[in-house]
């Protein structure tokens, strides 16, 4: 293979990968736009209904705007595509919620696009300055000869006791220029952009431990000992051979030293305040910010470790060594059985063996249980007699009752051999008054229509004139009933 078709290859293997497969298309700026909008460095997990809620919001507002290359489909159907293309994961949340979180891959892509849309240019002489010092600090910790580091060393304290004798003298404070800070915290800025890609990178590295740790549980290609024994190397190997797992030790490290955190907190509040004329709201909100990434990013890698933790725990305790003895002896029973019946069998011999164990007939499943905090009786209603009001007699409680049925019955039955015509709403007037109030018109009224001997005549009504146990009235309009008398004798 020739040079130019091996770095052919490893490009176009690169080109393949999630990063550059969301650059390297043509919806790549609605995508980015989208994502942005979606996820911050304070919003790094989203609920699932309400991501699909928001992506479907704003691809409609887009369309609407007559913007080209929208994603067609829902919100849903959307972030599912960005699943399937590694830009989005779904996870589980520590409450139990199912959360959508931008992947490795896609918060590169974002921060990509963040440098390119920076105005500062990133060659700098703060940059070049950093870059000798940092190589001078990597070959004083890594130089072999013990002389070498010394002279290192005295180097540095030389330089430093000069400056500092120069400046306890009185001598002039050089003062920083504002392009030379602004390259400063842009470098600063640069590499807290880092931060959240190395996190994530983690957490997938961790994902993906804990699925083959799962997968081996299932399939019990393995011994529990050899598993456990292949989690703790595969840990040990991603904290320590990989970019990504050593700045999450460095970033254990610093947030477990309290004397650090705080010199942290303190520098970068004074960098803010020396450049309070000239920073901008969002690089100060990103400063403030780099101790809290810290933790949230530490909390979701150890997040991440917990779970794998977790599923080790679960399967030791649960594993139960007496049982899978038995099932072993049950399993070597049966292959004895089948070698036996073998031996006698014919050719198309079978065995009816039902797959499926029979189904339990149960009526009913108790679905709540005895809870003694049930049987503990109610507290006492504290006596009131002193608040009791006066007690009603039985006249006056039949007074403000039903109907009087009893008596309505017998003054309408004695009133069936009343000679002459007359009508209900007649006999009703010639009632006492604790007999005409107006309950005792619905009363009369129930009697009349269950009584063969009295008729309701059509479009026909009369007033009853009511009096209410308070001594006020009411008139009431009712329909007109009369006795039933048969055929006039005109007719006959």
């Amino acid at each position: 293979m020739s040079r130019i078709t091996g770095e052919l290859a490893r490009v176009a293997a690169a080109f393949e990968q999630p990063t550059l497969s969301l650059l390297n298309q043509r919806q790549a700026p609605v995508v980015v736009a989208i994502l942005n909008a979606c996820f911050s460095r304070e919003t790094r997990s989203v609920p699932t209904a309400r991501l699909h809620v928001e992506v479907e919001g704003l691809i409609a507002e887009m369309a609407t705007s007559g913007l080209a290359d929208v994603p067609s489909g829902s919100g849903r159907e959307v972030c599912l595509r960005w699943t399937r293309a590694q830009w989005l994961i779904r996870s589980t949340a520590a409450d139990g919620s199912e959360v959508y979180s931008l992947t490795s891959h896609a918060q590169q892509s974002l921060d990509f696009i963040a440098n390119l849309r920076q105005e500062r240019t990133g060659l700098s002489e703060h940059r070049i300055a950093n870059i000798v010092a940092t190589a001078r600090r990597i070959n004083r910790e890594s130089n072999p000869d013990r002389q070498s580091r010394i002279a290192i060393l005295d180097a540095e304290i030389m330089q430093l006791m000069v400056e500092r004798d120069r400046l306890e003298a009185g001598g002039e404070m050089q003062a920083m220029t504002e392009d030379r800070m602004l390259e400063g915290f842009d470098e600063l800025l640069s590499l807290v952009s880092q931060l959240p890609s190395d996190f994530t990178r983690v957490e997938e590295a961790f994902r993906q431990v804990r699925g083959e740790i799962l997968e081996d549980f299932r399939a019990e290609r393995r011994v529990p000992g050899e598993v456990i024994d292949r989690y703790l190397e595969r840990v040990d190997q991603l904290i320590t051979a990989t970019a990504e797992g050593r700045a999450f030790e460095g970033a254990f490290a610093l947030l477990r030293d309290d004397d650090l955190l705080d010199q942290l907190r303190k520098d970068v509040g004074d960098l803010i305040e020396q450049g309070e004329s000239f920073l901008m709201d969002r690089d100060r909100q990103e400063l403030r910010g780099i101790v809290p990434l810290l933790r949230q990013g530490l909390d979701s890698v150890l997040d991440q470790r917990s779970r794998i933790t977790d599923v080790l725990r679960t399967y030791i305790t649960t594993r139960d060594a007496a049982k899978d003895r038995e099932l072993d002896r049950v399993l070597r029973s049966l292959e004895g059985a089948v070698s036996t019946w073998l031996a006698t069998a014919g050719v198309r011999e079978t065995v009816p063996v039902s797959l499926l164990p029979d189904e339990l007939e149960v009526t009913h499943l108790r679905e709540r249980f005895h809870d003694p905090s049930d049987d503990v009786p109610l507290p006492q209603i504290p006596e009131a007699d002193e608040e009791l009001p006066d007690a009603l007699s039985l006249d006056e409680l039949r007074r403000f009752g039903g109907p009087r049925m009893a008596e309505l019955h017998a003054v309408l039955e004695e009133a069936k051999g009343r000679p002459g015509g007359w009508s209900l709403g007649e006999l009703f007037s010639e009632l006492p008054n604790e007999l005409r109030r107006p309950v005792d018109v619905l009363g009369l009224l129930h009697l009349a229509t269950n009584s063969d001997e009295l008729t309701r005549a059509p479009d026909q009504t009369e007033t009853y004139f009511t009096i209410r146990p308070d001594g006020s009235t009411r008139i009431l309009t009712v329909p007109q009933f009369a006795p039933d008398n048969g055929p006039d004798e005109e007719e006959l």
